[in-house]
């Protein structure tokens, strides 16, 4: 139980090292345990460039390995030009046996030049997550309501986040019983941390908020 608790105290400054600054987030760095816990990082663009899995391997230390299964432009949708249930890296995250996994879906399935067809989001949100729920290593699962959209003049659309892709995740989430990672508010009102009001500056760059 003890490990069991470690294993899932990091989510509630995982949204700071997402979505903040590290310097923010040292606190919750954790000393080492004999056994690795594996944590799998899945997403987009946002989770596969942002950084945010070098950082949280830096603060975690050597007691977790911490893996980057980012696929840049891919969806929770499947009637898109990128289903991540097809990718390559999605099957190496599910061999990968993770303890603990992190989906941050849901920005490009709020673009319909990429995602065809939004009204099966929920379903196939849920067929991605129960394929880590069924695994042997019976991971904790995290899911990430994905960041503001603050582009403009551009196929994204942050109403349809809002009013689609984040309310079929909290719906999805309460469900199952899953616990919630609200980047969304943490950065709502900060289209100053974007640098093309999809994609977060890096940490280095950002102004640092501490608590």
């Amino acid at each position: 139980m003890q490990q069991r608790t470690k294993k899932t105290a990091f989510a509630l400054g995982l949204v700071v090292i997402i979505a903040l600054s590290g310097a923010a987030a040292t606190t919750f760095a954790m000393n080492c345990m004999p056994r690795i816990i594996r944590i799998a990082c899945v997403g987009d663009s946002i989770t596969e460039g942002s950084g945010y899995t070098s950082e949280l391997q830096m603060l975690l230390g050597c007691s977790y390995s911490v893996r980057n299964f980012g696929v840049s432009g891919s969806t929770a949708s499947t009637d898109s030009k990128i289903p991540y249930v097809n990718q390559t890296k999605f099957q190496n995250a599910l061999e990968f046996k993770p303890d603990i996994v992190v989906i941050m879906l849901g920005t490009n399935d709020a673009n319909s030049e990429i995602t065809y067809n939004i009204e099966g989001f929920e379903q196939d949100y849920a067929q991605l997550v129960n394929a880590f729920v069924q695994l042997e290593s019976k991971p904790d699962i995290m899911v990430v309501k994905s960041p503001p959209i603050f582009a403009t003049n551009t196929a994204w659309n942050n109403t349809e986040l809002t009013d689609t892709v984040i309310p079929s995740i909290e719906h999805f989430a309460d469900q199952m019983n899953l616990e919630t990672i609200d980047v969304y508010s943490a950065l709502e009102g900060h289209s100053d941390y974007f640098f093309d009001g999809i994609h977060r500056i890096p940490v280095s760059k950002c102004q640092l908020i501490t608590a």
